[in-house]
């Protein structure tokens, strides 16, 4: 009997690992990690990577002169990355934009920026799921010219989805995310996403009537994103130039206590220079953040942030705040500004740039540029 129940417990064993092999989520790390061996491989001369991301009857489908199909196989696409000395850069820079699974087939995009060309690459792969090996297919890419700069901008979103403990929903500000996120994109620059749980994180104020909101909503690539936000343990500051906080009254929880979004924020801005940025609530994931010598980042500096005063005060939603922006700034002796209600107001105090509200969200991201530019030259 005790060898029966031995053996039905390793066929349920065995049974449910399989069914966990087969997540969306695993599959969508396995893709990843493909897409990486082309991305590594093809930006570093590894022939051997793009070996391991192809099947070897892949087919990639490319142009050039007078010939707008123009078929090729992996071993032919290795051989270019093999005229210069293997690990030396190749002036591309990588980054997985898009991954759609639907059983074992996968489509995906890559953009390739090469800024010293002033080129982009857009990279559409087919996967198909063989023995447990997410394989490249089937290749093919766009090539335009390019504003594209290589230079990275973080944006820091809360996974809460409510009020503390109440059940009153809350999340982050789509107006806000995307008022940013234009700018930047249209300056050349890459944004990434982290939240402070990773994965798909809530969105608020949403308004199909706003053009700008129904480009972005509409938009494969920006929701796939925001479905998939990285976290900051995964994530190196060095590769970032700025980083941005977004509002939506959720920024009030998670993300300000989060010691692992606080210790890449502050080596962004210690270690490398970078500018810590917030809009609205988001201002409240910098009010917690020390420098090296322990003193309060904020300290002697102006802040601007969405104020206690405008907030409905008799409302749940408020008093379930953990704290109060303005006046936690204040206390430690950092100075709040702002401007009366629904106008724009930002504030540059050094490498700090903060917003009040959406309607300074654009404006933040345009100081952010400004002050990046302005070192370059």
């Amino acid at each position: 009997m005790r060898t029966i129940v031995y053996f039905i417990t390793i066929i349920l064993f065995s049974w449910g690992a399989h069914i966990h092999a087969q997540t969306p989520d695993d599959d969508r790390t396995l893709i990843r990690k493909t897409l990486s061996n082309y991305i590594e491989g093809t930006s570093y001369r590894r022939l051997d990577l793009i070996t391991k991301a192809f099947h070897p009857d892949a087919v990639l489908i490319l142009s050039r002169k007078d010939q707008p199909i123009w078929k090729i196989n992996p071993e032919t696409y290795s051989s270019w990355f093999a005229r210069g000395e293997a690990g030396s850069h190749t002036g591309r820079i990588g980054e997985i934009v898009n991954i759609q699974i639907d059983g074992h087939i996968a489509t995906a995009k890559v953009e390739i920026l090469i800024p010293t060309r002033k080129t982009r690459f857009a990279d559409l792969f087919l996967l198909k799921k063989v023995d447990n090996t997410w394989l490249i297919i089937s290749k093919t890419a766009d090539r335009r010219v390019s504003n594209t700069t290589g230079k990275r901008i973080l944006f820091i979103v809360s996974s809460a989805d409510k009020h503390g403990s109440l059940d009153q929903r809350a999340g982050a500000s789509f107006g806000e995310l995307v008022e940013a996120y234009d700018v930047f994109k249209k300056a050349g620059y890459t944004v990434d996403f982290i939240s402070s749980r990773g994965g798909a994180t809530p969105l608020s104020y949403i308004d199909t009537t706003n053009p700008l909101h129904k480009k972005y909503l509409y938009n494969a690539d920006f929701m796939d994103a925001l479905a998939n936000t990285k976290t900051a343990a995964k994530l190196q500051a060095s590769d970032y130039a700025a980083v941005h906080y977004i509002g939506g009254s959720n920024a009030m929880y998670q993300v300000p206590e989060d010691q692992m979004i606080q210790k890449l924020v502050m080596q962004v801005y210690e270690d490398h220079q970078g500018i810590i940025s917030a809009v609205c609530h988001g201002t409240a994931g910098i009010v917690h953040l020390k420098k090296k010598d322990g003193s309060y980042l904020v300290s002697g500096k102006r802040i601007s942030g969405y104020p206690e005063e405008y907030e409905r005060q008799d409302a749940a939603y408020f008093k379930a705040f953990p704290f109060l922006i303005g006046k936690t700034i204040e206390d430690r002796q950092g100075r709040f500004r702002y401007s009366p209600r629904n106008t724009p107001h930002v504030e540059v105090d050094g490498r700090i740039v903060t917003g009040q509200n959406y309607l300074s969200s654009a404006g933040v991201a345009q100081a952010i540029i400004q002050q990046i530019e302005s070192v370059k030259k």
